[in-house]
């Protein structure tokens, strides 16, 4: 890769700039004085907010669509190398780098704090950023949700220049959420890592558990004497990542420990420890513990995450972005406790056939909570067909921890049949990384 610096950077074209990461980076070199223009294969709210802003988009992907002007091509991972625009960039002899090396190319000039996890870190990191945010220490922040204040993916930093021993991050403090698939994590200098926990998770990329540790380990050999890892030193898969840690000198900072009485207003145990990891960074940046406090108890989320989307005839429709069966019941749990008694519909869409096939028996057991579990058919995402797994496999499992489940393959006739079938007080929530947020929309028109 020959990109080092940006400031020689001038125009820079996105292909999938509407990804929900993609299109943060693309806000950021923007607002740092760069030419922007992307590509999408369909159309969005994102890509609708982008071009207000001053970026020229187009919908397809075309060789026509790379301008001359290009210095630099960020693509998505989730296009291929006989991708047109990227097959005229090679022509050109431009520099070519994906979304995960680019935010790399960002960390390395800034005192980078990343926020890594198999669940959580979208949470947490926006979090961290209304707690740094309220402390006017203002880091640049790049998170995989939309922030509730703000109304975007990503934050522009106005931090001063970080001084740690002889070096000097001119590009202040740099908030991200990094991510484990593919190792793309690796691609980031960080200073500071948060782990809000290690669990089973992108199975058609890793082989199993200590595939996925030895990720981790790796992600934390980047960290040195004068880093922090801050994590639940005590949490489930957590000794191997710990005994790297040991090994670098970095300080460890355990999250689970700190005491402290809050009053948030997104329900379910699962934000409190995010909370917590969020105050254990706060106290290494030595924000007062009374203004972060304040701060959290403020925090009203992010897209996607517990998110209320208003009530259709006295019916609550919140919407989750859970994909994988810890996070659905910890969805569910936290539903639970927030709505007591009332009757709860969980509308689930299985994300990928790998993630379906392989965690079925786990998925089975994640509704124990809802009194109602109504299933959509597998969101195919990255994956092609695989005909040795379907929703209704999962519908069987399910039939045998709750017998109030079935399988509605369309999301508009998902729509018709709540419509029918609940009644005033009941609270729906759709589930899943897919597009089954669409049915709440749907109430609502």
């Amino acid at each position: 890769m020959k990109v080092d610096l940006l400031n020689n950077i001038k125009g820079v074209h996105f292909i999938g700039i509407g990804g929900i990461g993609v299109s943060a980076i693309a806000r950021m070199m923007k607002r740092e004085g760069k030419i922007v223009s992307g590509s999408d294969l369909h159309d969005s709210a994102i890509l609708t907010d982008l071009r207000k802003s001053g970026m020229d988009i187009k919908i397809g992907h075309k060789n026509a669509n790379l301008p001359d002007n290009a210095d630099l091509v960020v693509y998505t991972t989730a296009i291929s190398e006989d991708n047109p625009e990227i097959k005229k960039a090679k022509k050109m002899e431009i520099d070519i780098i994906s979304y995960p090396e680019m935010l790399g190319v960002v960390s390395r000039e800034k005192y980078t704090i990343a926020v890594s996890g198999t669940h959580g870190k979208t949470t947490t990191t926006a979090m961290v950023a209304k707690i740094l945010g309220d402390a006017k220490i203002n880091p640049t922040v790049v998170v995989g949700s939309i922030l509730k204040e703000g109304g975007s993916n990503f934050i522009f930093g106005k931090s001063k220049p970080v001084r740690l021993n002889n070096t000097i991050y001119s590009g202040g403090y740099f908030l991200t959420e990094a991510c484990e698939y593919k190792r793309a994590f690796l691609n980031l200098s960080p200073k500071i890592i948060i782990i809000t926990n290690i669990d089973k998770d992108h199975l058609d990329y890793y082989k199993n558990i200590k595939d996925i540790q030895s990720a981790f380990i790796s992600f934390v050999k980047k960290l040195d004497k004068d880093g922090y890892l801050v994590c639940d030193t005590l949490g489930e898969n957590m000794k191997p990542i710990i005994s790297m840690a040991k090994k670098v000198g970095c300080k460890i900072i355990d999250y689970s420990k700190i005491s402290v009485k809050l009053k948030l207003k997104v329900p379910g145990e699962y934000n409190v420890k995010n909370a917590k990891a969020s105050l254990a960074l706060a106290q290494i940046l030595r924000v007062k513990k009374p203004l972060a406090v304040k701060a959290l108890n403020n925090f009203k989320g992010t897209w996607r995450r517990f998110e209320y989307k208003g009530s259709v005839n006295g019916v609550l429709v919140y919407d989750d972005y859970a994909h994988h069966p810890t996070e659905i019941q910890a969805t569910l749990k936290g539903a639970r406790d927030y709505f007591k008694k009332k009757k709860v519909w969980a509308v689930f869409q299985p994300h990928l056939y790998s993630r379906t096939k392989l965690l079925l028996d786990e998925f089975a057991k994640s509704f124990n909570n809802a009194d109602e579990v109504v299933i959509a058919d597998i969101y195919a995402a990255r994956e092609k067909e695989d005909k040795t797994i379907h929703a209704k496999n999962l519908v069987g499992k399910i039939e045998k921890q709750n017998k109030n489940v079935q399988y509605i393959h369309s999301l508009d006739k998902i729509k018709d049949f709540l419509l029918k079938n609940t009644k005033k007080g009941d609270v729906v929530i759709t589930i899943g990384a897919g597009d089954i947020f669409k049915v709440g929309e749907a109430l609502f028109k």
